[in-house]
């Protein structure tokens, strides 16, 4: 799809000029807050699985306690792991912010099928062995399957929603998805639950059943 990596450069520049004084004081406060609350790391780097399953860096500001990765990948509602700081970044999407470098190299878009861990991803290939299919779209910062799916769900839940904007993916859409998940970041509402089914991405009737 000829249009995304245009679309996506044009969006990292608009936004950064657009709105530069708001750049400017998330770039600084949020680092801050997080060595503040208990002086770890700003930021967090993880191996991801990316289109044709080509391994990047990701990188985000860490929203857990140092090493805490290591008593397992996926995280509860509740996860005490999860710092103060780290729990508003979470719910506004904030912590995903250091992922426009990886959107600057080419690693990842604006919006496609999220980006998981390689090993979750191998996990749920596993389960699902239709699963790296997803992936033969870039992977992206926010998509149906982000807006409209629980953090974790099952793999083949996950494939179905990704599998629908890989068919049906287009500038309108993209967005679309867009507007919708400034809204999630606004109201603070992401990883809150399971939403309504993608209306609001013209997709409902394609996804009942799920």
């Amino acid at each position: 799809m000829r249009y995304k990596r245009l679309y996506d450069l044009f969006v990292l520049l608009a936004a950064h000029l657009a709105l530069l004084p708001v750049w400017l004081i998330a770039w600084t406060v949020i680092p801050l807050a997080i060595w503040l609350e208990d002086r770890g790391p700003v930021f967090y780097r993880q191996a991801r699985a990316g289109k044709g399953r080509k391994d990047f860096m990701a990188i985000k500001f860490r929203t857990m306690k140092v090493n805490a990765d290591k008593m397992g990948l996926v995280t509860g509602d509740r996860d005490p792991r999860v710092t103060r700081v780290g729990g508003i970044l979470r719910r506004t999407a904030l912590d995903e912010l250091p992922q426009v470098i990886n959107i600057a190299r080419g690693e990842m878009s604006f919006v496609g099928p999220r980006a998981l861990p390689v090993q979750m991803h191998e996990d749920e290939t596993r389960v699902e062995p239709r699963f790296p299919d997803r992936l033969r779209m870039t992977p992206g910062l926010t998509g149906i399957a982000q807006l409209y799916l629980p953090r974790h769900c099952g793999p083949k839940r996950r494939l179905r929603y990704d599998m629908l904007y890989l068919t049906r993916a287009s500038l309108w859409l993209d967005i679309r998805i867009m507007l919708a998940a400034a809204v999630n970041t606004i109201t603070a509402s992401w990883g809150t639950g399971e939403k309504s089914v993608a209306a609001g991405a013209g997709t409902k009737s394609k996804v009942r059943g799920t």
